[in-house]
């Protein structure tokens, strides 16, 4: 029988999770819509039409032509927004709208890999401003996330760093060079198509309430599909297993100078990414 704490004489391991509809129940980034409004940095117009791109995210019916459409938006949308004001509003809403849509399957998941040893790494499409304080309410030890350039102490609206589709696998085989991971015997969780290089770079990928693609796409291969439908605020679920209190966040992965939330970004831009750099928070 296996045991289930990881044998520290074999190389480390790590279980990488997307996180938008994977461990939480919406987008990260258009959940703070109405936070950034009430802190005047959009207005009701744009609340109207993240609450409808937030919609259409959910539904999984958005093609690659209205994403990109959405990415343009969003990336446009964040040009000159302050980076202190967007972190402060971050921090001060973060328990109240996303403790709440976290799932408690995939909580009990990141548990169980702490348990065994395993790092627990966040990828996602979102911006840092956002992934990042997610990442430590999780626990996780390390993300991976969009960035967009920063002057003068505002985002301008380019793009540094865009964690998407086959730059989520290099930035894993980084990290796995990095941190002397075996990705063999590493695990990763999606919904998404878009992750299929995420899911395949790893020994053990698995398909998390996955669109249509992803789920043919996990069928054809014999990935697990797993189901996710109890989003529950941490306080108040029973963790699965006993485990020590992680740190904060040890390590963020990407590039460049800091990241918009509007890194927003949650689709298909065809525009090669630079490579990802890995440092410490």
């Amino acid at each position: 029988m296996l045991s289930l704490v990881e044998n520290h004489s074999l190389p480390r391991t790590a279980a990488f999770f997307d996180l938008d509809k994977t461990v939480i129940a919406k987008s990260s980034t258009l959940t703070f819509s109405k936070s950034f409004y009430q802190g005047g940095l959009i207005n009701r117009r744009a609340v109207l039409r993240t609450a409808y791109a937030q919609f259409v995210f959910l539904a999984g019916g958005a093609d690659h032509d209205q994403m990109e459409r959405m990415r343009e938006y969003l990336s446009a949308l964040c040009r000159g927004w302050n980076v202190q004001q967007v972190r402060e509003i971050v921090a001060e809403t973060l328990h109240e709208l996303i403790d709440p849509i976290i799932y408690d399957e995939a909580a009990s998941l990141i548990e169980s890999h702490h348990a065994a040893g395993r790092d627990v790494v966040i990828v996602s499409t979102s911006g840092a401003e956002v992934v990042e304080p997610i990442g430590e309410l999780l626990g996780a030890d390390r993300v991976v996330a969009t960035r967009m350039v920063v002057a003068d102490g505002v985002f301008t609206g380019e793009i540094a760093y865009y964690a998407y589709g086959p730059t989520k696998a290099e930035a894993i085989r980084e990290l796995a060079e990095t941190e002397g991971y075996d990705l063999a015997r590493c695990y990763a969780y999606s919904d998404s198509a878009t992750d299929v290089p995420m899911l395949e770079s790893v020994g053990h990928p698995h398909a998390v309430n996955p669109d249509r693609a992803l789920r043919r796409e996990a069928l054809a291969r014999d990935w697990p599909v797993l189901s996710f439908n109890r989003p529950v605020r941490l306080k108040k679920r029973v963790p699965a297993l006993s485990v020590p209190a992680r740190p904060a966040l040890a390590t963020a992965v990407a590039v460049g100078a800091a990241a918009a939330t509007a890194g927003l970004v949650w689709y298909a831009s065809r525009r090669k990414a630079p490579s990802a750099r890995i440092h410490s928070i």
